[in-house]
């Protein structure tokens, strides 16, 4: 297969878009990149619009309504006035038999809350979908699981990992947003309809406190109600086990509506239950939290992710080190990069300021139209998935000559071959809410992954650049590497996948972390076999 065809080839892998950009956005993906979610604040600054109008009318209707009010009030609060006058009597007839009728069957406020009503329905395609509100709270048990985060804590805004009696700040916002009793009721809703109760009773619980504190208010917006959260929360502590507050629940919402019947069964039943198995009034289950998509390396992926992005005492190591990489190229003569190589086995690499802010910025705008869902490999298939919250797209060299540039200076910086098909193009990705990738290998662990369609071998080399700062999260941990590194705008890393034999590097796993708290961008550059034969030689050895 000549290059033209191996190029045709990696295109068709790659799905690289030639289409509509608008098809990126597609509804129910809003939640999987930050850069979407952001652009939801377009039609809300919308709704904003038509609710300011709709409340401008409304109040010129109230002062007029407030006028007809205080004009007869005014008259029925002077006791001398006569009914006997023949202009006031039949004032009084008139507004009886006319004014209040029209008073009352005003179709003014109709028309207002019509236009309303009207303008939503124009903006309502361009809304996130109810997969995104699905989304968006998945995210928030992310963050709770991964980064120990106290649910009471979040619902006031604050950032915080509780162990045991030890409370730990892991971001400081300048402004605290609390959540309302009804945004934790959605959250934990969310976990209840999948029936993760883990996840459900500490969101619910929050919501049933938060409802209590404000019982009695009335709020438009509110899907949810006291009784709502009671109702879901004693159901699922008797899923989960514990019947006793099941009991103790369902009862407090008879309380506030005693007629009904089927709360009235359940408290029945659950009476009877621990009538018969008395030991249920103490004895709690304890709630396994789920482990999907079951990760055995679970614990050692979220500990490096607390770190926030950490590396262990180097510097006692004399092999690892610090420069001012040339890699004896001219290109890099007169512009060297700052180099750390932080780990041996396997090799990886950072690279200091690789990127200017401008080009960083440009990379992000260029991709931002054609970004579509992450998608993993599945056997020969590609699937968008849970562990991989995020949205990217692929840059050919053509779209703007600096892209051409930045693959110059890979090149010089890694002494590789990153010409289309010995590298794919430049994939661009931009984190969602939570977004993460949990633990995996870049190079092809399967005869019958997508990759080897391109005819050029297997991912040997990953060059990753990070092409935006956050503040907190979003670390890239190397799970059996033990070492975890931040996000460092500008910054750019590298690693080998292969070793020398061809075998790949079960140390490279590696994963990138929920992201805490802001926008995640990086660009990864995938260097394959084929075309560094002589760059980097082949060895029969596996320790190389």
């Amino acid at each position: 297969m000549g290059p033209g065809a191996r190029l045709a080839a990696l295109l068709a892998v790659l799905a690289l878009g030639t289409g509509d950009p608008e098809r990126a956005a597609a509804r129910g993906d809003t939640f999987s990149a930050l850069t979407s979610v952001a652009r939801a604040l377009g039609p809300e600054r919308r709704l904003l619009g038509l609710l300011r109008r709709y409340l401008r009318g409304e109040e010129a209707r109230l002062r007029d309504l407030t006028r007809f009010y205080d004009k007869v009030l005014s008259l029925h609060e002077d006791s001398t006035t006569p009914v006997a006058n023949p202009l006031l009597a039949f004032t009084l007839i008139k507004r009886l038999q006319s004014d209040w009728r029209n008073v009352v069957h005003s179709l003014e406020a109709s028309e207002n809350i019509r236009a309303l009503k009207d303008g939503y329905e124009k903006v309502e395609q361009d809304l996130p979908a109810f997969e995104d509100l699905e989304g968006a709270a998945r995210a928030l048990m992310r963050l709770q699981d991964v980064y120990m985060l106290n649910v009471k804590g979040l619902a006031r805004g604050v950032f915080q990992r509780v162990t045991g009696s030890a409370i730990t700040d892991l971001y400081s916002p300048k402004r605290l947003f609390s959540l309302t009793g009804d945004d934790c009721f959605q959250v934990g809703k969310v976990a209840y309809d999948m029936g993760d109760y883990y996840h459900a009773i500490p969101w619910l619980e929050e919501a049933v406190s938060l409802f209590r504190g404000s019982y009695g208010e009335w709020k438009t917006e509110d899907e949810a109600s006291l009784e709502d959260a009671l109702d879901h929360l004693a159901f699922a502590y008797f899923q989960a086990g514990n019947v006793s507050c099941a009991l103790s629940l369902s009862r407090e919402f008879l309380l506030y509506s005693p007629d009904n019947k089927r709360m009235a069964r359940n408290v029945l039943k659950y009476e009877r239950l621990l009538a018969e198995s008395p030991n249920q009034v103490v004895a709690e289950a304890v709630i396994q939290r789920p482990n999907i998509p079951h990760l055995q390396t679970r614990d050692t992926y979220e500990g490096l992710c607390q770190t926030l992005g950490s590396q262990p005492t180097l510097y006692q190591i004399p092999s690892l080190y610090c420069s001012y990489e040339t890699n004896s190229n001219a290109y890099l003569l007169l512009q060297p990069i700052r180099k750390e190589v932080i780990h041996l086995e396997p090799y990886i690499a950072l690279y200091r300021d690789f990127v200017s802010d401008s080009e960083a910025q440009k990379i992000r705008e260029f991709a931002e139209p054609w970004l579509q869902r992450s998608v993993v490999a599945s056997g020969e298939k590609q699937l968008q998935v849970e562990y991989r919250i995020s949205k990217s797209a692929w840059l050919k060299d053509t779209v703007d000559p600096m892209l051409v540039t930045l693959n110059h200076r890979i090149a010089a910086l890694t002494g590789l071959d990153v010409r289309p098909p010995y590298a794919e193009y430049l994939q661009v990705v931009n984190y969602g809410i939570g977004g993460h990738y949990e633990p995996h290998f870049d190079h092809a662990t399967s005869p019958s992954s997508p990759l080897y369609r391109m005819k050029s071998g297997n991912r040997v080399a990953t060059f990753m650049i990070y092409l935006s700062s956050v503040e907190a999260g979003g670390a890239t941990a190397f799970i059996y590497a033990n070492l975890s590194v931040p996000v460092i705008k500008n910054a750019a890393l590298f690693w080998w996948n292969l070793h020398r034999s061809g075998e790949g590097d079960r140390d490279t796993l590696h994963a990138g972390c929920p992201v805490l708290v802001g926008d995640k961008w990086v660009a990864n550059k995938w260097i394959h076999e084929y075309g560094q034969e002589f760059r980097r030689p082949c060895s029969s050895s596996p320790e190389d």
